[in-house]
C-alpha cells in the first residue's frame, strides 16, 4: 500500500480539500438515489472528528467547461445536510473570490460544497492553474473518488502533487478490496465476466487470463464464445465478426492455464419479454429460430462448484438478460451461491459495474459479498490492469 490513509495525516484545524462524487441522480430538484452520498459519509465525519474542515470538490454532469443552471451541486445541499447531520455551506465557484470567501467564513463543525468542477474547462485538462487555484483553499487533499479515479482530471489527480494527499475511507475500501482481489489474491481465484458484447471486454479478458484460475463467461459474451467453436446459436445477441478472437481468448487461457467455464446447457425464448415461453437446451442445441437468454442449471451447478473450490472472486457483468423474469435465474443462483460462501468466510468477493450492482441488489445477494465497487469505469479499467491516475498520483 504505497498511499495514506486520513489516519496518517495531522487533521486538526486544517482544510481539507475532498474529492468526492456525488453525481447522484436528480429529478424535479430532488436527489433519487442517495446512494453516493452514503458512501461518503465517513470520510467526512472522521475529518470533523479530527478537528478538520471537510471542502468538498466534485463535478455533476458533464458541463463542458459552461454554467449549466440544472447542474449546479447546490441542489444537493439538502440531501448532504441530511447524511452528514451538519450545516453544509455552499460557494458559488471552487476557484476564486467567491470560494476563497467562503473557506475563510467557515466555521469548526461546518462542510463546505464548492461548485461544479467541471463548470471551468480546464477541470478535464488537468490544468496547472486551476490546479493551482483549488490548491489555495486546502492545506491538505483527500480524494475519496475513487470512481473518478481514471481520469487525469485537476481535482482528482492535479490536486494530489500540489498538497499533501491521502485517500478517504471510501477510496481506501475501494483500493483495499481490489487490491486484495486481485493484486495478491488468496488462490484460487475465479472471475464472472458477463455482459453483451466481448468487444467491450477485450482487455479485461485479456488481463484475467494471465492473472486468475477460473473465468465464468456469460451473458451475450458467452454466445459469441459458443459461436467460436462452431456452435449455431440461433438468433441470440453475439458478436459473430469476434469468433476468432474468442478463440485467441481460449488459447491464451489454455497457455495460462486458466480455466473458461462457459455454459453447457442455456434457457433459450422466441421472444425477448418477460415470462416469454421458454425452454432448456443443451448449449448446442440451440433452435435456429431462438435466442439464448441464459444459462441453464447445469451451468449454474458447474459454476457453484468452481466457486466452492476457489478463495476469491471477482464478479463483472451479468450471466444473462438478468432484468426480466426468468432469465435472471443464472444470475441470482450464481450471486446467491457466493453471497452464502462468504457469509461463511470461505470466499472473499469484489463485485463492481453498473449492471453488476444491479443484479446483485436484485438477487439480494450483494449486502452478503465482501465488497461492492460503486465505480463503473474505473473499476472496468482497473481489472484490466490499467493504472489510474487518480490512484498513482496518490501514491507518489
Amino acid at each position: 500500500m504505497a498511499w495514506k490513509t486520513l489516519d496518517e495525516m495531522q487533521l486538526s484545524g486544517k482544510r481539507v480539500l475532498t474529492r468526492v462524487d456525488i453525481n447522484v441522480p436528480v429529478a424535479d430538484g430532488q436527489v433519487t438515489d442517495t446512494t453516493r452520498i452514503d458512501r461518503i459519509v465517513p470520510t467526512v465525519k472522521d475529518i470533523l472528528a479530527a478537528g478538520g474542515k471537510p471542502i468538498l470538490l466534485a463535478h455533476f454532469g458533464r458541463p463542458k467547461g459552461e454554467r449549466v443552471p440544472e447542474m449546479s451541486l447546490q441542489q444537493l445541499v439538502p440531501a448532504l445536510e441530511a447524511a452528514f447531520g451538519t450545516k453544509v455551506m455552499f460557494a458559488a465557484d471552487c476557484v476564486g473570490p467567491a470560494a476563497e470567501a467562503a473557506v475563510n467564513a467557515l466555521a469548526d463543525g461546518d462542510v463546505l460544497l464548492l461548485e461544479n468542477t467541471r463548470y471551468h474547462a480546464g477541470e478535464t485538462k488537468n490544468d496547472a492553474d486551476l490546479t493551482t487555484s483549488m490548491a489555495k483553499l486546502g492545506d491538505i487533499f483527500c480524494n475519496d473518488a475513487f470512481s473518478a479515479a481514471h481520469r487525469a482530471h485537476s481535482s482528482t489527480c492535479g490536486l494530489a502533487h500540489d498538497l499533501p494527499a491521502c485517500a478517504g475511507r471510501l477510496m481506501q475500501a475501494e483500493l483495499s478490496a481490489l487490491e486484495a482481489a486481485l493484486a495478491d489474491p488468496v488462490r484460487p481465484v475465479t472471475a464472472v465476466v458477463g455482459g453483451a458484447k466481448v468487444s467491450t471486454k477485450l482487455e479485461l479478458l485479456g488481463n484475467l487470463v494471465a492473472k486468475v484460475d477460473n473465468i465464468v463467461i456469460g451473458g451475450g459474451m458467452a454466445n459469441t464464445f459458443l459461436a467460436a467453436q462452431g456452435i449455431d446459436v440461433g438468433k441470440s445477441l453475439a458478436e459473430h465478426d469476434m469468433t476468432n478472437t474468442a478463440r485467441k481468448i481460449l488459447a491464451k487461457a489454455k497457455a495460462a492455464g486458466c480455466t473458461i467455464v462457459l455454459p453447457t446447457d442455456v434457457v433459450v425464448a422466441r421472444e425477448f419479454a418477460a415470462n416469454a415461453a421458454n425452454e432448456t437446451v443443451a448449449a448446442d442445441a440451440c433452435p435456429t429460430d431462438a435466442m439464448i437468454l441464459d444459462a441453464g442449471p447445469a451451468t449454474v451447478a458447474k459454476v457453484a462448484e468452481v466457486f466452492e473450490a476457489s478463495k476469491t472472486l471477482i464478479w463483472n457483468g451479468p450471466m444473462g438478460a438478468f432484468e426480466i423474469e426468468p432469465f435472471n435465474a443464472a444470475t441470482d443462483a450464481a450471486a446467491l451461491q457466493a453471497a452464502t460462501l462468504t457469509k461463511a468466510g470461505k470466499l472473499v468477493s469484489v463485485a463492481g459495474g453498473g449492471d453488476t450492482v444491479a443484479a446483485l441488489n436484485a438477487s439480494g445477494a450483494a449486502a452478503d459479498f465482501s465488497y461492492i465497487s460503486t465505480a463503473g469505469g474505473a473499476f472496468l479499467e482497473w481489472m484490466e490492469g490499467k493504472e489510474l491516475p487518480g490512484v498513482a498520483a496518490l501514491s507518489q
